[in-house]
């Protein structure tokens, strides 16, 4: 896994010296001085890019902004023109700041600790002893040893052994290549079997992996999650936006109604602080970095923080049999004799052994059988198969005994894998797994020679996870559609998942009966069970979810689960599983507990509904703001706050309850697009104040009322409409939330009654009283009615929406048919 060692860049490497050229044998590798000398001329494994950012850059990134320059200008301002009361939003700024870096702090340095208890390692051979190194600290010329599930970290050729590797991650294609002596092994891939000693001679940056991510970063920035995005492009209109309006504020309030300067500046620099959203970005990093902490102390390892919005999305889950809905420890059940006087228990047994002291226990099945069969006698070898995903058997040929061949029936005999049906039907259903031991003239990557003798059936099981029903039941509960792809018997795995509770366990499909893609976009339809399934059908599987229009994540732990994990909305490793799986997804459950889960859809969820309902606070006021500046352009109206008054406004009816309503539980899934929903939440209560402060204007124009009386009847207003906008967003209302509208609507009345001055209020003559009580009494009934349009408007536009989808729905199962 990634770990947060220090990095290089193109711009940023250490200064090589020349390198000392080392020739190490496979067998001794190199020495710790030669590994010393070899460090010290920057010729070590250091990564290209960092997983995290420094406390340097967190600390720069949050002082140094676009909108802390503006906030530090308009402060400059009121203080060119006197006017320090109004410069408290200052102090609200550096608070932010402030708490947005102890938060990222305190959020990275957490990961870290996790990133260095589960950093990825690899076996070295130094001193002619085989250890596990960080692959960071692995140097030129390393003798590096692998086997099945280990990703190769740098570049170099096998000198020892062979193996099998898919490329699939750096060149596209899921094919598994055979590597022996001489054969260059590229950073990137993962061995899917074998066993092989390589000699590093591309380390760090240059290394073929390093060389794509530079070039990537080169070409492209970092993909972003759909709310980071919405959230950059609205601050861009803003930030562009801010500059000209104010300017021409700044020039009607002092050239056109010749307030003064003064007065002129104070206007301008409330209308500024209005229009920026100063605690929607501040408020989104915390709760996202709250919610990496969260799942960090729940032992979950985030590699990206768009994950945590993808699982909020997440409304199918695919799930391997092994390792996920059972242990990862598989026991040997039964042996069944299907030849008891040519092949009899003990031959059987005395095959196995011999099997696996010339096989490489690389997988959970092989350890337990080998476990079982741990005494065997040593035949001589003529060569070995490893088990693949695709041949879905391994074997060994031996020099005077033929192939023994250990794998699926179906697999292992072809069509006449039927003549044992009944043998293995019984045990299938009753979610055991069951390979067939056989024997055969020959054996080879190709396939088998001559004549197939079978000789036993082998039953294994893997237990159930104690947890397992529970955690399906309430992804079931929370509308996650589950989808178990297996590279087991159908049969098999459709009992293991009826056993654990899943919901249409029972519709499962055989995945070599799925010959064409539009095979398996009928089948993602239908079944919820996949078994047979190659590593490429994973993949597309997938892929097919993701067409019809599903947010898709993927857990796995074995290197046959690589490509999917990469494909998937969001990949979700177990720790115990291969260190490819771990290298490409998203998450990493470090405790490789399938029930940790449940708290992580519900962590992303949590956040990001509540990020939504919150961000729409912040948008009232920057709604409200923007268009009354614009409207005070173009009318003769001044504009009626003070920068003081704002902070009030911001400080009780969006700063606190918007952190009151981000960190609060929300299990609910995660429905559209992130900046419409914060709209629709935002514009009733934008437009009201619109409205309300426009009516305010005209009266005070009517009856001739002072600026003064019109900031204070506007305040008021305002109020009472941002704690109509929380009763809104808070909804449904539970006792908490009651509590949080008494308290913040208590607080509010005691701040004007007692300190009124201190905000810049003054006492209301009996014609702003009429005024202030008659806008008191309209807010409510026009946001009730703004509310009920766009509600009506919403329910139109999702109506016209699933139409499309419906008719796009039908015209794919016209065409896949």
């Amino acid at each position: 896994m990634r770990s947060p060692h220090k990095t290089q860049t193109e711009s940023e490497s250490p200064v090589r010296r020349e390198p000392p050229r080392y020739e190490a044998a496979p067998e001794a590798g190199l020495t710790s001085a030669q590994v010393r000398e070899l460090t010290e001329s920057g010729w070590s494994n250091e990564a290209v890019e960092s997983p995290t950012k420094s406390d340097r850059q967190i600390i720069r990134e949050n002082i140094f902004t676009y909108f802390n320059l503006i906030f530090a200008v308009l402060g400059l301002c009121l203080i060119l023109v006197g006017d320090f009361a109004d410069l408290l939003f200052e102090l609200l700024v550096v608070a932010n700041t402030a708490i947005g870096i102890v938060q990222q702090l305190h959020s990275k340095h957490t990961i870290e600790k996790l990133s260095l208890l589960s950093a990825a390692s690899a076996a070295a051979v130094r001193d002619g002893e085989v250890r596990g190194i960080p692959v960071h600290e692995l140097v030129l010329g390393d003798i590096v040893e692998f086997s099945a599930g280990d990703q190769i970290p740098a570049d170099g050729p096998v000198v020892w052994g062979s193996v099998q590797v898919n490329e699939g991650l750096i060149t596209g294609e899921a094919d598994a290549v055979a590597k022996t002596a001489g054969d260059r092994l590229l950073s990137g891939s993962f061995v899917i079997s074998g066993r092989c000693r390589a000699r590093l001679d591309r380390v760090g940056a240059d290394a073929y992996a390093a060389k794509l991510t530079l070039a990537a970063k080169k070409n492209s920035a970092p993909e972003k999650s759909e709310m980071m995005r919405s959230l950059d492009r609205l601050i861009r209109v803003i930030g562009v936006a801010l500059i000209p309006i104010g300017a021409a504020l700044f020039y009607n309030q002092y050239t056109v109604q010749t307030l003064g300067l003064r007065q002129s500046v104070i206007s301008t620099v409330a209308a500024m602080i209005g229009m920026i959203p100063e605690g929607l970005f501040f408020l989104t990093s915390v709760a996202l970095a709250v919610s990496v902490a969260r799942l960090a102390q729940n032992r979950t390892l985030i590699h990206e923080m768009g994950a945590i919005e993808t699982l909020a999305r997440v409304d199918v889950l695919c799930v391997d049999k092994t390792g996920t809905i059972t242990g990862p420890k598989m026991e040997v059940q039964e042996v069944v004799p299907l030849d008891p006087d040519a092949f009899p228990e003990a031959d059987i047994a005395q095959t196995l052994g011999a099997f696996y002291r010339a096989m490489e226990t690389d997988n959970d099945t092989a350890r337990a059988i080998a476990e079982r069969f741990s005494e065997g006698p040593a035949w001589p070898v003529k060569s070995a198969v490893p088990f693949t995903s695709a041949l879905k058997w391994s074997a060994v040929v031996f020099e005077e005994r033929g192939a023994c061949v250990l794998g699926a029936p179906e697999a292992v005999l072809g069509a006449d894998a039927g003549a044992l049906e009944k043998l293995t039907r019984p045990y299938e259903e009753q979610g055991c797994r069951v390979l067939l031991l056989a024997q055969a003239d020959g054996a080879s990557p190709a396939g088998l020679e001559g004549l197939v003798l079978p000789m036993a059936l082998l039953v294994l099981e893997n237990p159930i996870r104690p947890a397992a029903p529970k955690t399906f039941a309430f992804f079931h509960e929370q509308g996650v559609a589950v989808k178990v792809i297996s590279g087991d018997n159908p049969v098999t795995v459709s009992a293991v998942a009826a056993r654990a509770g899943i919901e249409g366990a029972g519709e499962w499909v055989d995945a070599r009966e799925l010959q064409s893609d539009q095979d398996i976009a009928r089948a993602v339809r239908r079944y919820t069970v996949f078994g047979r399934v190659v590593p490429n059908q994973k993949r597309k599987i997938v892929r097919a979810l993701q067409s019809a229009g599903h947010t898709v994540a993927m857990t796995g732990d074995g290197v046959n689960d690589v490509l999917a994990l990469k494909d998937a909305d969001c990949g979700v490793a177990m720790a115990s599983g291969a260190d490819a799986a771990c290298q490409v997804a998203q998450l990493v459950l470090l405790d490789s507990d399938f029930s940790a889960m449940t708290k992580v859809v519900a962590e992303g969820r949590r956040v990001i509904n509540n990020i939504q309902r919150a961000s729409a606070l912040y948008l009232v006021k920057n709604i409200l703001s923007f268009f009354l500046a614009i409207i005070t352009l173009f009318a003769a109206f001044p504009y009626p706050f003070v920068p003081i008054q704002l902070t009030l406004i911001s400080a009780l009816t969006i700063g606190v309850p918007s952190f009151f309503l981000a960190l609060e539980p929300n299990h609910d899934l995660v429905r559209g697009r992130f900046m419409h929903n914060v709209l629709r939440r935002a514009f009733p209560g934008g437009l009201t104040a619109i409205i309300v402060i426009l009516f305010a204007e005209l009266f005070v124009f009517t009856f001739g009322l002072t600026l003064a009386e019109l900031s204070t009847i506007c305040v008021v207003v305002m109020a009472i409409n941002g704690l109509t906008v929380i009763y809104y967003a808070a909804r449904p209302l539970n006792t908490a939330h009651r509590a949080l509208l008494g308290t913040l609507s208590a607080a509010m009345a005691l701040a004007i009654a007692t300190m009124g001055s201190a905000f810049s209020l003054c006492p209301l003559s009996p014609a702003a009283w009429l005024v202030l009580i008659v806008l008191a009494l309209l807010v409510v009934p026009i946001q009730m009615a703004f509310e009920r349009l766009f509600d009506f408007c919403s329910a139109a536009l999702a109506a016209r929406q699933e139409r499309r989808n419906a008719a796009k729905r039908r015209r794919t199962a016209r065409r896949t048919k």
